[in-house]
């Protein structure tokens, strides 16, 4: 039952060990773990400062990457409108250029046309004047076979011209 309650002199003891305990602790141990221990807090506050910089630096670069993809997408988007321009604008030369093609290709229609039906005009012309006179020749010959219908045919056209 001694150990249970403890003489005064048992107390001392202890209470004197404690204290030398303490000292040697204090003198030479205390000082390290409190120095290893400030170290470990040190660390760990620059771990976390760097952890915390890391994050700042990371939200910067998802913006930066956020801003370059946006301008990516706007550049895109304006590279695919010029495209569609520039597709525009070929499919109006295209049609431009077909037209004048066109209107050039019916024009040169027209004026063969018009060249052709001038030269059958023509050759229609030709060919009524040659028959008028084959059929006037013919006339001609068959009334002036005999001669009193050659001098009645003079006499006819004296009497029609006048003489001044």
């Amino acid at each position: 039952m001694g150990l249970v309650i403890p003489d005064y002199g048992l107390l001392f003891w202890m209470v004197l060990t404690f204290l030398i305990v303490m000292f040697i602790l204090k003198k030479f141990a205390w000082r390290p773990i409190l120095s290893s221990l400030k170290e470990r807090e040190d660390s760990i506050e620059n771990a976390l400062e760097s952890a915390k910089k890391a994050r700042d630096e990371m939200g910067k670069l998802q913006a930066d990457n956020e801003k370059v993809l946006a301008e990516a997408r706007n550049e895109r988007n304006e590279m695919l409108k010029e495209a569609k321009e520039v597709k525009q604008n070929i499919i109006q030369e295209a049609k431009g250029a077909a037209t004048k093609e066109a209107e050039k290709i019916i024009e040169s229609a027209r004026q063969e046309i018009q060249n052709e039906k001038t030269a059958a005009i023509n050759e229609m012309k030709e060919s009524i004047a040659s028959l008028s006179v084959q059929i006037a020749e013919k006339i001609l010959k068959k009334q002036l076979d005999d001669p009193a219908k050659q001098k009645d045919l003079m006499n006819q056209y004296l009497k029609n011209i006048k003489l001044n």
